[in-house]
């Protein structure tokens, strides 16, 4: 495990709190955590990437008419910005995800996506999201269930693309079937909002969680997935206790224990007897160091 950079922590912290997060750049951090080699010129070089691809989807809308805000197949609407963009990342670029992309870290740092043009769907989503944000293209995270997608338009007029499948446009019925696959349960309206840069985050930062658990040998990746979840304004208070567990995990049973009190503290409120079990392992934390 490289050591982690105070300056870096300090910058994402910054990021998160400010009035408009920079998505790009909270992901190049998170990539900064998993690979040391990531420094500030190579956090650029991938700002540049996603510059020029804009440049280049500019180039293809250009001479589009105005949106027209009643139909999203018009020229210039919902419908065209999808397909533009499945054009050009998906078909030119080759961005896209098959199933073996789930078992690499790779896949979920920003950098190494941009680099391999493979990912899971929620980072090549946030390629689509940066590439046409820079184009001026309204374009939004969607968290279906199961599946990251990118949303152009919104209400009726919403257009739903898949960039894990090369963007490609998906129908209602493509939706319903995604989120049915994965819950069993029917589309909710709800499903289909957007999803804001911290959510979007946060739920990188869950997938980088997840990656982790399933190999207890890498339990630094696990630990600063949670470190940086908890840097962000909302997260869940069990987080400290899952950072807690870590450290007693990798042998720091002090600060373990300490944050093991944290989590009680913040559920005493709500769960004495919760908090006292808790207080009870932090105790057992401590007199591991004997």
């Amino acid at each position: 495990m490289h050591p982690q950079s105070p300056e870096r922590r300090h910058l994402f912290a910054e990021q998160a709190r400010s009035a408009r997060p920079d998505l790009a750049q909270l992901c190049l951090l998170i990539g900064a955590e998993a690979d040391p080699d990531l420094d500030a010129a190579g956090m650029r070089a991938a700002r540049r990437i996603l510059d020029r691809l804009a440049d280049q989807l500019t180039a293809r809308l250009a001479g589009q008419p105005p949106d027209q805000p009643d139909r999203s197949d018009q020229p210039g609407g919902p419908r065209s910005w999808a397909l533009a963009l499945a054009e050009l990342l998906g078909t030119r670029y080759g961005f896209k995800g098959r199933p073996g992309d789930y078992q690499r870290l790779q896949s979920v740092l920003l950098h190494e996506v941009l680099r391999r043009r493979r990912g899971l769907p929620i980072l090549l989503s946030v390629v689509w999201i940066e590439v046409a944000r820079r184009a001026g293209v309204p374009v939004h995270g969607v968290a279906l269930p199961g599946h990251f997608v990118v949303g152009f338009g919104a209400g009726d007029e919403q257009v739903l693309a898949n960039p894990f499948a090369g963007g490609h446009v998906l129908s209602y019925t493509d939706a319903e079937l995604m989120v049915a696959g994965a819950t069993g349960a029917p589309l909710a309206p709800s499903m289909l909002s957007p999803a804001g840069p911290l959510d979007i985050v946060l739920r990188v930062l869950n997938n980088i969680r997840a990656w982790a658990a399933t190999r207890p040998e890498r339990s630094d990746v696990a630990l600063w997935a949670v470190e940086l979840s908890l840097l962000l304004p909302a997260h869940p208070d069990r987080l400290h206790y899952e950072r807690a567990q870590l450290l007693v995990q990798r042998g720091d049973f002090l600060a373990g224990a300490l944050e093991i009190e944290t989590y009680a503290d913040a559920l005493a409120a709500t769960d004495e007897a919760a908090a006292v079990r808790l207080r009870q392992e932090a105790h057992g934390a401590r007199a591991m160091l004997n």
